[in-house]
């Protein structure tokens, strides 16, 4: 049974409120995970390469005020809905709701202050830690008082990720997590040598501000095609491609499914991953720039790290036939995604 340890982290700013975060360790004998208290942020993942070297493979900050400033959501939950709303607007039963716009003409991973962007109360596991809060009726403009439980738990290679939610008024909902990977090691240059496929017969197109036409298209024969797995580097420029920023459209089925999986030839280290989610973004860090000082006094340029962003379809609230993201008074919203490292 992996330990867990908790300990503090820092504290909240006065003018958030000053209260205290924690960090949670959670370790078994070949994955060791922190998770802070804010935001339910993954800020260490560490694992072993086929040497038996453990790295760690998540881009983050040494302290919690590199968490607390503008950053682009590192290991956080986002939400209530990750991705992007068009216009920052919907509407439910005829009444319209709009909401914060925070990435162009659209509202992007819960707008000003998401999930990513407050203190959660916790509760330590045998094998991990749940965090609950408490969204409010109006909070960033979304409809119902909104209950939500995140729980991390940490079984030897596998780190599994579970959503659950209870409304007071129908509201879209839409959970992820936001984790920036890169095998070779956090800091390393790029993703380029980077083995992936994804599990997917379709993808969502985007117009310029990266919301979805509302066209699901077909994978074959184009450079989103990841059926097989494609040496990254080679792939983006096989097919003249800045980067991937999109959400593909996974296989229905409501359990626990195989969804990606990357792999790191230099070092051996693989990451699969598995979800109940109907899709997963992703992304390749096309928006990282050099400017943020990571971990250890790393920066993070251009492509070097992806993302894996297990979750329901891009403004899916806006387009009748992508899979409901509503949740009902009485409903529960139960989502999981597992995360499974070993070595090849």
């Amino acid at each position: 049974m992996p330990a867990v340890r908790r300990e503090a982290f820092g504290r909240m700013p006065p003018e958030e409120g000053g209260g205290e975060v924690e960090r949670f360790v959670l370790e078994s004998d070949s994955v060791r995970v922190e998770i802070l208290s804010f935001g339910c942020i993954i800020a260490t993942l560490e694992t072993k390469d086929r040497a038996g070297q453990f790295s760690d493979v998540v881009l983050g900050f040494d302290t919690l005020e590199g968490y607390t400033r503008k950053h682009p959501f590192f290991g956080a939950v986002v939400g209530r809905v990750a991705n992007r709303i068009a216009n920052g607007s919907f509407s439910l039963d005829g009444k319209k709701y709009q909401l914060f716009l925070n990435n162009g003409p659209n509202s992007l991973h819960g707008g000003a202050k998401g999930f990513d962007k407050v203190l959660w109360s916790p509760e330590v596991l045998p094998n991990g830690v749940r965090f609950f809060r408490l969204s409010p009726d109006g909070e960033e403009g979304y409809p119902g008082d909104l209950k939500v439980w995140v729980t991390y738990t940490l079984s030897d290679k596998e780190l599994a990720i579970n959503y659950q939610a209870q409304t007071s008024k129908t509201t879209p909902i839409s959970l992820t997590n936001h984790s920036y990977f890169n095998l070779a090691g956090q800091g390393s240059r790029d993703v380029y040598d980077h083995e992936i496929s994804i599990e997917a017969d379709s993808y969502l197109p985007v117009d310029d501000t990266k919301i979805p036409t509302g066209e699901v298209a077909a994978v074959q024969g184009t450079g989103f095609d990841l059926r097989q797995p494609v040496e990254l580097g080679k792939h983006l420029q096989k097919f003249h491609l800045d980067g991937f920023d999109h959400n593909f459209c996974l296989r229905e089925g409501q359990g626990r499914r195989l969804v990606a999986r990357v792999f790191h030839p230099p070092t051996g280290r693989t990451m699969e991953v598995h979800t109940t989610q109907p899709g997963v973004q992703f992304y390749t860090g096309n928006n990282l720039d050099g400017s943020l000082k990571g971990k250890g006094a790393a920066t993070y340029p251009k492509h070097s790290a992806f993302c894996l962003e297990t979750q329901n379809w891009p403004d899916a609230v806006n387009k009748p036939h992508f899979p409901s993201v509503l949740l009902h008074p009485g409903e529960e919203y139960n989502h999981t995604t597992w995360l499974v490292f070993s070595t090849a």
